[in-house]
């Protein structure tokens, strides 16, 4: 019986997941940087971390990056528990690769559409090239189930 660590599909797995999670982890440090840049601050106590007089507001471009990060958050953690689900399925290595490059590709487009507001329906296009992605990986895991 092969164990899940002899799954050819696993390491290409692991590679896109992580990919997509580093870029989720770089929205925040995004943020402080835009907010840090700007002086602007969600919370009083953060006020301290200005050079110059940071204030409490909202900022548009902080707030663009806040929400393509939380939209992150949103796509990138079922993304990685369907794909492990999907991985252990044992789907064939060029199906796999195909739906990892789609969603990573996907999700880096909708970042870049995000941040530098092209108009739509770019972003959503992004966004929904993503979710067909981890959706398909799901009809895949449930028609792969033995219930």
């Amino acid at each position: 019986m092969a164990g899940v660590f002899d799954n050819p599909v696993l390491p290409y797995f692991a590679f896109y997941a992580t990919v997509v999670v580093l870029k989720t982890m770089a929205m925040s440090f995004l943020t402080s940087l835009n907010r840090l840049s700007k002086g602007v601050f969600a919370n009083p106590e953060d006020v301290g971390f200005s050079p110059g007089k940071g204030k409490i507001a909202a900022d548009e471009s902080i707030e663009r990056v806040r929400r393509c990060h939380l939209n992150d958050l949103e796509n990138v953690i079922p993304f990685v528990l369907v794909g492990l689900l999907y991985t252990a399925s044992g789907p064939s290595l060029s199906s796999a690769l195909l739906h990892f490059r789609i969603f990573t590709g996907a999700r880096i487009f909708h970042t870049i559409a995000y941040l530098f507001a092209l108009p739509q329906p770019s972003r959503a296009l992004g966004f929904f090239v993503g979710v067909i992605a981890t959706v398909s990986m799901a009809y895949n895991v449930l028609s792969a189930a033995k219930c």
